[in-house]
């Protein structure tokens, strides 16, 4: 879980997604001369903050996005929320700005008008700096729980996928908690230099009456988006004939990089498939070990079978 608790510390709230993109470059560089194979790395001018890794010839893609939901500071002491984090009054954020390291909580301000977010500290914050959740990993023999286990839990399963990987490509997005688009032009690379068609979305869905901590993998069949059917049957099959342990999500609402795929004008098919996890969007998202290895299992299954 070395690599897992060093992704869940990096800042890198939506927009501001560099330092986890060039991690991952300095950690493919360093790693990768020991995976299956030895991929080609693309990303600098045409892909903003995005990096896509290409082995052989790839027929399937996996996309992680890199980004966390945050904070942005305001006028006075205000918080704005970047994506939707939940608020609770003493939450730990950390950051920087001009002045150095920051370290401070949140407050909650209720009024007869409205709900406000501030934060506490002895001196005034930068205007526009980023703040994210203080990192507390804390592993059991049975779960992890930390912030950004959405979705650092997702780069790290492709990650893991990438070391035994033969023919695929991994995509890592950028701006997906707070409805950017970088999808659309990795996707359109993909199409137009490969053809490629097939996705799978490695991130974190939630627990709830239908989908539970140790039952496996989700493989979800609809949220907001609902994938094209005859590809989620065949994702189903494999993952019957796989023996890993899956279930099957069932959601009215949530949204992916899955959305802004069936969004595109590309021919593109897509389906969510990730461990699920409580607490979601704050600092004590926990996700059942059982469950994080069958998402690389089944993800190891389908790159070579789909």
């Amino acid at each position: 879980m070395d690599l897992l608790k060093k992704l869940v510390e990096i800042r890198a709230a939506a927009s501001d997604e560099a330092p986890m993109r060039d991690f991952i470059i300095d950690y493919v560089k360093l790693n990768s001369p020991n995976w299956k194979v030895q991929p080609q790395l693309v990303y600098g001018k045409g892909f903003q903050d995005c990096l896509i890794l290409i082995f052989g010839n790839p027929r399937t893609a996996i996309y992680a996005h890199m980004d966390s939901i945050g904070f942005s500071v305001g006028y006075g002491k205000e918080l704005i929320k970047v994506g939707g984090p939940r608020t609770v009054d003493g939450m730990q954020l950390v950051g920087a700005d001009s002045q150095g390291e920051i370290e401070t909580e949140l407050i909650v301000i209720d009024s007869d008008e409205e709900q406000s977010i501030q934060y506490v500290s002895d001196r005034v914050l930068d205007r526009g700096t980023l703040l994210t959740f203080k990192p507390n990993f804390r592993e059991t023999e049975e779960f992890v729980q930390s912030p950004y286990m959405d979705n650092r839990l997702g780069v790290w399963n492709a990650l893991k996928v990438a070391e035994t990987l033969e023919d695929g490509a991994i995509v890592f997005s950028t701006y997906e908690e707070h409805g950017g688009n970088s999808v659309g032009f990795c996707a359109r690379y993909l199409y137009e230099k490969y053809g490629l068609i097939q996705n799978l979305i490695s991130d974190i869905t939630w627990v709830t009456n239908g989908v539970k901590h140790g039952g496996g993998v989700a493989i979800s069949m609809r949220d907001k988006g609902l994938p094209r059917r005859s590809y989620l049957n065949r994702i189903i099959k494999l993952a019957q004939e796989s023996g890993v342990d899956y279930q099957l999500e069932v959601e009215s609402a949530g949204g992916s990089d899955g959305g802004v795929l069936q969004h595109s004008d590309l021919p593109m098919d897509w389906c969510f498939i990730g461990a699920p996890e409580d607490n979601v969007h704050t600092p004590d998202e926990k996700v059942f070990k059982h469950d994080m290895m069958c998402m690389v299992e089944l993800y190891r299954y389908l790159m070579v079978h789909l």
